[in-house]
């Protein structure tokens, strides 16, 4: 059994800048994730993928900004418990919730951010016969490491920013690469559709449209081709080292559904001006939130963070008003 002020649900960046944030108010944290370690979708998605919408920062890439958002908590003294998933939530005496993870973990707070990102998430796999044998060898869902696709004859399929980010970025160290998609038209941006195109006139991209993943060849997960067709039948064999099919994540709130929220479209609705829930003691941050005007941003669960924790404050202690002070003049309390 542990005891703390605050359980923060989820280790995404959102949620360890709310570790920093409650610490400045100095309230004590554990926070619980399902993955083995902190950082959220940018540790198991995409690591190397530089982010540019962070402040002071022209250009980060999502590993490194996990790395200082966790220096930044660490003054505090987070418990971490990782690689559980918190499955009941109930109230317990003294004005305390109680969560309960996959683990047996039983940890009591006075206030409860739930940080969950998009929730429990998982690629959507293409049906494709036998592409199991395949999965982790030569079929990837995630890039971690561009370096480890140097040399590979590489083939995309999807049409979204992730397919042509990554397009765009492995042409740089990959043999070759292919993109796989129904339609000549793609969901990216504007001007990163416009950079693909023009690698594609230069030859250093395949555009391989209007054809869709039909099967796979290869033996014992060593991938030998990609083979594609259109909808009229049309087939094309595409040699290949490596298939990443980027089609998106499968997106549950998992057990959190269960607690009682007040639920949008599979979003927590709060008050933006306290970061609340519907449930007293319960409040929410990040992409998992909506509110009108909801923009999702990392940047903008940032700024719920720095709500929530000072709602939890004022719930925590109401007999102590919280004199807001600039970080510049506090500096950072002791932990």
């Amino acid at each position: 059994m542990h005891q703390t002020d605050v359980v923060i649900v989820g280790a995404g960046p959102v949620g360890l800048f709310a570790v920093f944030e409650c610490g400045m108010v100095r309230l004590r944290c554990h926070v619980v994730d399902v993955l083995e370690d902190v950082g959220g979708q940018c540790t198991a998605l995409y690591p190397e993928k530089p982010i540019y919408d962070i402040p002071g920062f022209p250009r980060v890439e999502a590993a490194e900004l996990i790395v200082r958002l966790k220096a930044q908590a660490a003054p505090f003294q987070p418990v971490y418990h990782l690689g559980q998933q918190v499955q009941s939530l109930e109230p317990a005496t003294g004005g305390f919730w109680q969560l309960t993870t996959s683990k047996g973990t039983v940890i009591q707070a006075r206030a409860v951010i739930v940080a969950a990102g998009v929730g429990a998430f998982g690629p959507n796999r293409p049906p494709l016969d036998g592409i199991e044998a395949f999965e982790g060898k030569s079929v990837f869902y995630y890039v971690t490491q561009r370096e480890s696709f140097r040399g590979k004859r590489v083939v995309i399929a999807g049409g979204g920013d992730t397919a042509v980010d990554w397009a765009l970025s492995l042409a740089e160290v990959a043999a070759r690469v292919s993109v796989v998609h129904r339609r000549d038209r793609f969901r990216a941006a504007p001007e990163s559709e416009s950079r693909l195109k023009a690698l594609v006139a230069a030859g250093k991209i395949d555009l391989v449209v209007p054809y869709q993943l039909q099967s796979l060849d290869g033996v014992d997960g060593r991938l030998m081709a990609v083979n594609v067709a259109t909808l009229d039948g049309v087939e094309k064999k595409i040699p290949a080292d490596i298939l990443l099919p980027f089609f998106g994540l499968s997106m549950s709130l998992g057990p959190i559904a269960e607690w009682g929220l007040a639920l949008e479209r599979n979003q927590i609705s709060i008050d933006p001006a306290t970061a609340a829930t519907n449930r007293p003691g319960l409040f929410a941050v990040g992409d998992v939130v909506t509110y009108p005007g909801k923009l999702k941003l990392i940047l903008t669960g940032f700024a719920e963070a720095a709500v929530a924790a000072r709602s939890a404050y004022g719930l925590i202690h109401p007999e102590q008003p919280l004199h807001f002070e600039y970080s510049t003049t506090s500096g950072v309390p002791a932990a």
